[in-house]
């Protein structure tokens, strides 16, 4: 799961004029806006557990086609590179796993 945060100037109600706030979005969907003035947080209710799992079974589900397409447009490249990613797999499995877990963490809270 990806996190990510961008700031725009929004009309806040509660300040009643334009102010600069903070979007959160998680896997590319809304999930958060906070007014930098009041704190005022306006939060979106979602199963974050459901998206992770729909998240994984994407990536699982997908691969065999993902892979047949990377070795039919380049093969000798595909063999070059084959040891690199596999023995770089597990460590790239745990950064993801890792930030994943940070992400249902804070979204729990």
């Amino acid at each position: 799961m990806k996190s990510s945060e961008m700031e725009s100037d929004l009309y806040c109600i509660t300040c009643t004029e334009e102010t600069p706030h903070i979007i959160t979005y998680v896997n590319g969907n809304l999930e958060s806006v906070k007014c930098e003035e009041c704190e005022r947080t306006m939060k979106i209710q979602r199963n974050i557990m459901k998206e992770f799992y729909k998240e994984v079974y994407d990536r699982i589900s997908t691969k065999p086609s993902r892979i047949t397409k990377e070795y039919k447009e380049d093969l000798s490249g595909f063999l070059y590179k084959l040891p690199i990613r596999v023995m770089s797999k597990p460590y790239r499995v745990i950064n993801d796993l890792n930030e994943s877990r940070k992400v249902i963490k804070r979204f729990k809270q």
